[in-house]
């Protein structure tokens, strides 16, 4: 052992003795002498270059990693910026809430509550079936469709809207990958149907497709914000980075409708409609001085935010959008043009050519008899509503003239409402009437009109001969008014109006106890096609009251009746009356006739404490 460790380390001791000038070199040739080795300078060579290989592999490596940081840092930096970007980066939308729409009062009729809209990332989308089965029932869609839209190649996709805030924490408790809830308003309207086709509907994206909303969405609509946010796989917000736009709410809009008088109307109009049997009706109430609408009625109706309602026609608002041949609530018109241009005299007698009357051969004639001695005054043809009569007054009159009156009424002229839709009505170009056509015209056959088109005319006989505009919107003062009677022509005419309501004229189910009550029936054939058809009739009545001091002009039409009756005096004129008689009394206007003797509170009627409740 001993010997050994002698041996090895002799070499060591020679090759670092002597001069000291002994280098590693010479200590290996020393040691390879002294052990025999004849390849020690090729083992040296070898191990050499086993070195540098090392030593360059390594370098290369880091060369290669670093040129490719600087490809992807410095060349690729602008798009795998944007590609990483485009998986956590986020434009976020921040909603508006849409205005609300007020009654008169400030009751709310629409308004803009808060809801959820679903998102989905499809690029990060990690869903079991189950899940999506369970992501479907809770916000009422279809699985197919959820995963249809999972697999999309957009970016972002939209899986439900205005889903309710407990849908919405359900959704969230379901930590689903790829899906995220966004915050949005969805539309309410408390009085559901009973203001239906007047408010209309918005979309998904809370934009006005019809009624109010779509007529006045842009000053309705508020400007949506946006926000940049990173977002995790889950969908989930991880950092802020700030308001790109600060979203603007929507203004209110408050419109003359009375919310109280809307529940009358619509409830009186339902009644009439129900009880004959009719196809449908509608019904206005106007204030007379200031051409406010105060209740804009239609039934059958729709609830606003029915969308499938829209898509059939069901929220078409019938009052300003349909049109009717107006029948004999026409004739006090061509009385007054006849009055107030001097071809007639309102204590004259008309011949009534035995109850029928032959114009370039076609034969006009009355229902029943009316006048006396082959005779009849002008009070009589209004009150009892002659064809024959009204025809040979509108006689006299050269078709410019009664054309320019009837267009000045309204006739033939959109009542800009301000809703959308509005039909312009039918007045044909005087130089095209025959003598016939103007005869028919006269009472009430081959013009057209929207019944707020009739409302709107009627206020005529209560502001003096005056015309009023009128408007869906709380005005601040009295409508614009545009002259078309005198009022010594009007102060003629609303005793005669007045008489067509009582026991001896057409309309005795028009009157209201404790009030004078004005106006005038009509019933109209309806064409089909070229023909007017038996048994399709049009029943409508146009009023006012009180007489002594008018406030409330007041028309309803129901559309084919078919329950037996189908005169205007039968089935327009009850429903004027229950409606007037509400209306009144809910404003307290003033009694200007005596009560009845034994007070009879109509059926329809309310008290008086429940009617100025809020609905």
């Amino acid at each position: 052992m001993n010997t050994a460790n002698n041996s090895n380390g002799g070499w060591l001791k020679r090759a670092f003795s002597g001069s000291g000038k002994s280098t590693p070199k010479a200590a290996r040739q020393n040691y390879a002498s002294e052990t025999g080795s004849t390849s020690a300078k090729g083992n040296g060579r070898w191990s050499s270059w086993r070195v540098y290989f090392v030593i360059f592999t390594i370098l290369g490596g880091f060369a290669i990693m670093a040129g490719r940081g600087v490809y992807l840092q410095v060349i690729q930096h602008d798009d795998l910026t944007r590609r990483g970007d485009a998986r956590t980066l986020r434009d976020l939308v921040l909603p508006a809430s849409r205005g609300r729409i007020l009654d008169r009062e400030g009751a709310v009729l629409a308004s803009s509550v808060p809801a959820h809209g679903v998102l989905a990332f499809p690029d990060q989308i990690e869903m079991t079936a189950a899940q999506i089965d369970a992501l479907a029932k809770t916000i009422g869609q279809r699985s197919s469709d959820i995963k249809q839209k999972a697999e999309s190649n957009r970016d972002v996709v939209y899986l439900a809207r205005g889903i309710t805030p407990e849908a919405a924490q359900a959704v969230t408790a379901m930590k689903l990958a790829g899906v995220s809830l966004q915050r949005e308003y969805k539309r309410e309207y408390p009085s559901q149907e009973v203001m239906g086709q007047v408010l209309g509907i918005t979309n998904v994206d809370d934009i006005g497709q019809e009624g109010i909303e779509l007529s006045q969405n842009e000053w309705l609509s508020g400007k949506v914000g946006a926000r940049r946010v990173t977002m995790d796989r889950r969908g989930g917000v991880v950092e802020e980075h700030g308001s790109l736009r600060t979203p603007q709410q929507g203004r209110d809009l408050q419109l003359a409708l009375d919310s109280r008088v809307q529940h009358i109307a619509f409830r009186e109009l339902k009644r009439g409609v129900d009880a004959n049997r009719a196809k449908g009706g509608a019904a206005v109430v106007l204030d007379a001085h200031s051409g406010e609408i105060l209740a804009l009625v239609n039934y059958p109706s729709a609830k606003p935010g029915d969308r499938s309602a829209a898509a059939t026609g069901g929220l078409r608002n019938r009052a300003v959008a349909d049109l009717f041949e107006p029948g004999s609530t026409m004739k006090p018109f061509t009385v007054a043009t006849a009055i107030d241009t001097g071809v007639l005299k309102a204590n004259e007698t008309i011949a009534m050519t035995g109850g029928s009357y032959t114009l370039n051969g076609a034969t006009i004639g009355d229902s029943h008899s009316i006048g006396s001695g082959g005779v009849a005054t002008i009070t009589e043809i209004v009150q009892k509503s002659s064809n024959v009569g009204t025809a040979r007054i509108a006689e006299r009159l050269p078709n410019e003239v009664m054309w320019r009156h009837l267009q000045r009424a309204g006739f033939g002229v959109a009542p800009q409402t301000g809703f959308p839709g509005e039909a312009h009505g039918r007045l044909r170009a005087a130089q095209t009437w025959r003598p016939i056509e103007k005869a028919t015209m006269s009472y009430g056959y081959g013009l057209s009109v929207n019944l707020v088109q009739l409302a709107r005319a009627y206020t005529v006989f209560a502001n003096r001969g005056n015309v009023v505009n009128v408007t869906l919107f709380k005005s601040d003062g009295g409508g614009r008014k545009n002259r078309v009677y005198s009022p010594e022509t009007v102060a003629q005419l609303l005793p005669m109006l007045e008489k067509a309501t009582n026991r001896e004229g057409t309309a005795p189910l028009s009157q209201v106890p404790g009030y004078r009550v004005a106006g005038k029936t009509g019933t109209a054939k309806k064409l089909a096609g070229a023909v007017y058809t038996e048994g399709r009739y049009v029943a409508s009545f146009a009023g006012l009251a009180p007489v002594s001091n008018p406030r409330y002009v007041i028309a309803v039409m129901v559309d084919e009746p078919t329950g037996g009756i189908f005169y205007g005096g039968q089935v327009a004129a009850p429903i004027f009356s229950a409606l007037m008689s509400q209306t009144l009394r809910l404003f307290e206007v003033p009694f200007d006739a005596p009560l009845p003797s034994t007070p009879t509170q109509p059926a329809s009627d309310v008290t008086v404490a429940l009617l100025r409740e809020r609905p």
